[in-house]
């Protein structure tokens, strides 16, 4: 879905149990449907021309891929946390970033992404 910038398969990945962890926002969004509603926002915000995989530790059941993206002349530097059940499902997509000033503005776009989308 990365390499194709389409997330219309993401659906049918996600546990119907699946929790998303936002770097901005406090408590876990859990379920399928909310998991999929930040997801498909980050898909608008994150993904660019500029947007890449930097590294990539992957285990039996799970994986921390570290990205890098640029966003108004803002480097975004952030690590995807995910995990999945023996069917291959996802049950858990945390997102942490970093410097400040790119977690501000992911904040501003994701709100903003969000928010067009409800």
């Amino acid at each position: 879905m990365v390499k194709t910038r389409d997330p219309s398969g993401l659906h049918a990945l996600l546990a119907d149990d699946a929790t998303f962890h936002s770097p901005v926002v406090h408590t876990p969004q859990q379920g399928r449907k909310l998991t999929a509603w930040y997801l498909n926002a980050a898909f608008q915000v994150f993904f660019n021309d500029t947007f890449r995989y930097v590294r990539e530790i992957v285990g039996d059941n799970d994986a921390m891929l570290e990205f890098e993206t640029q966003i108004d002349g803002i480097i975004v530097n952030g690590v995807d946390i995910i995990t999945w059940n023996a069917a291959g499902q996802i049950t858990e997509f945390k997102v942490m970033l970093r410097p400040l000033k790119a977690i501000n503005l992911i904040h501003q776009r994701m709100s903003a992404s969000l928010q067009a989308g409800q």
